[in-house]
């Protein structure tokens, strides 16, 4: 966040986000931990590290002892190539653009190849330069998104020479349901196991961080969670294992009464019920608070809830804190808004939507706080 010379950027913040280092590399330890030796477990850092800052989290999960890294796109790869040790692998999930072979090489990245087509340039570029570079295929085993399809998979199975002249590191798939109690965890599982057997020997994935959860099964030579270092619960069904990893605080800029047939922000959808108070806070949907959490959700101020009422607009939210004493609140005051009171699933189970989705849209215009780690 800009903020002028001289100035304390926390104290001129609308909103502060800090977000705890040592957190994510504790989840990251405790996930290595659960899947143990001789499995390996990667981070997924892609999205920016879902939104908490890949060149400050990457480091600090090198430090803690990762090696392996993911991302989604070719251009993230490269950035995080830049914070990193040359002996850290990247993966990029993307598959390879049209004049990216290049770019994979020059930055020493490894390609996720997800069709034939993929696996053609790729080979042909390392026959090109003499030189047999490493890659990932991924075999699509049910979600239906990326990866080799059954036809694929079969010719490539008839014509291992295909790969001739790239080295093969890892074989992977990605589980559609592995937070759920579902048959199409072990039908995924199966058809993966059944597909390396027909292919030339390398290492295999198929657990994310849900994955993880369901058992050495689904280990194989690498795990690579996500979400789960970042707070999101990866058991939904049980108390979440990880710690939270961030705490959003956002300004009072004002409180004010109201009374009976007073409305309260866009489109009068909130009518004031009796006296009351409003306080008005410095945080809406384009700084990452979903709009869906107009009437719905909750802010915490000294321990004590309070809810959002009223529309959310862009850069406000409008709260009831008839219930709190008068000293408890005052224009620049900070109220919780994601933290130990509001765990980061619990606004989204509140906002329709998932942990993801809220970590991942975490706004440019909160001052930001990296405690621990690589801080």
């Amino acid at each position: 966040m800009t903020t002028m010379s001289g100035s304390d950027p926390a104290a001129l913040a609308g909103a502060l986000l800090t977000i705890d280092l040592d957190a994510v590399a504790a989840n990251w330890t405790l996930l290595r931990d659960r899947v143990g030796g001789p499995a390996r477990c990667a981070a997924v850092v892609k999205a920016d590290a879902y939104g908490l800052g890949a060149a400050r989290v990457a480091p600090a999960l090198f430090a803690a002892g990762c090696r392996t890294f993911v991302v989604a796109q070719l251009e993230e790869a490269v950035a995080l190539r830049a914070v990193l040790p040359p002996d850290a692998d990247i993966l990029s999930l993307g598959g390879l653009p049209p004049g990216g072979a290049a770019v994979f090489a020059a930055h020493g990245v490894t390609p996720v190849l997800n069709h034939l087509g993929d696996i053609e340039a790729w080979t042909a570029f390392c026959r090109g330069r003499g030189e047999a570079l490493p890659a990932a295929v991924h075999i699509d085993t049910g979600m239906n998104r990326l990866g080799l399809g059954p036809d694929e998979l079969d010719r490539l199975a008839e014509q291992p020479e295909r790969l001739a002249g790239m080295t093969v590191r890892l074989w992977m798939t990605h589980l559609a349901c592995a937070e759920a109690d579902t048959p199409m965890n072990a039908q995924q599982l199966g058809r993966f196991r059944m597909a390396v057997a027909r292919l030339p020997a390398a290492p295999a994935s198929i657990a994310n961080s849900s994955g993880i959860f369901l058992g050495p099964a689904y280990h194989f030579d690498l795990a690579r969670p996500g979400c789960a270092l970042y707070g999101v619960n990866p058991t939904p069904a049980t108390a979440n294992p990880m710690r939270q990893t961030v705490r959003l605080d956002a300004r009072v800029l004002q409180v004010r009464s109201v009374d009976t047939a007073m409305t309260v922000g866009y489109g009068a959808t909130h009518r004031v019920a009796g006296k009351g108070k409003i306080a008005t806070i410095a945080v809406g949907y384009a700084d990452g608070y979903p709009r869906t959490l107009s009437g719905r959700g909750h802010v915490f101020v000294g321990g004590v809830p309070a809810p959002v009422v009223g529309r959310i607009s862009m850069d406000l939210i409008t709260v009831d804190v008839t219930a709190l004493p008068e000293s408890a609140l005052a224009p620049g005051a900070l109220v919780e808004l994601i933290g130990p009171n509001r765990p980061v699933d619990t606004v989204a189970d509140e906002a329709g939507t998932i942990g993801y989705e809220i970590l991942t849209s975490l706004g440019r215009r909160y001052h930001r706080v990296y405690a621990g780690g690589a801080a």
